[in-house]
């Protein structure tokens, strides 16, 4: 199973592991990570579960689609590490993944 690490603004990191097939956002949510809120549920329509990817994965991740680039434009100092974790599918090939978290969520 994938392990995924969170770090939250504050350093403290979280490491899940987390069944293949689920969100990014999903094994935040079933596991208490604080600091993803995940408001619209993982439907893209909000940003409350924006995270910044570790430069080492960021070539790594499926790209953006249209779609998540312009919810990302409401997220709180996105940056071209700003991803939604409700649009990364967890693969075995993220197994290692590390998230940050922003200092909130809008």
């Amino acid at each position: 199973m994938p392990k995924i690490t969170f770090i939250e603004h504050n350093g403290t990191h979280h490491e899940v592991q987390v069944a293949v097939g689920l969100s990014v956002m999903e094994a935040a949510r079933d596991n208490n990570v604080p600091g993803i809120e995940a408001d619209c549920g993982g439907a893209c329509a909000c940003s409350t579960c924006h995270v910044y990817v570790d430069t080492s994965w960021n070539e790594k991740l499926p790209v953006k689609d249209a779609m998540e680039e312009d919810m990302l434009d409401f997220a709180w100092e996105p940056s071209e590490l700003s991803r939604l974790t409700c649009q990364i599918r967890v693969t075995e090939d993220l197994d290692g993944l590390i998230v940050r978290m922003p200092e909130k969520q809008i």
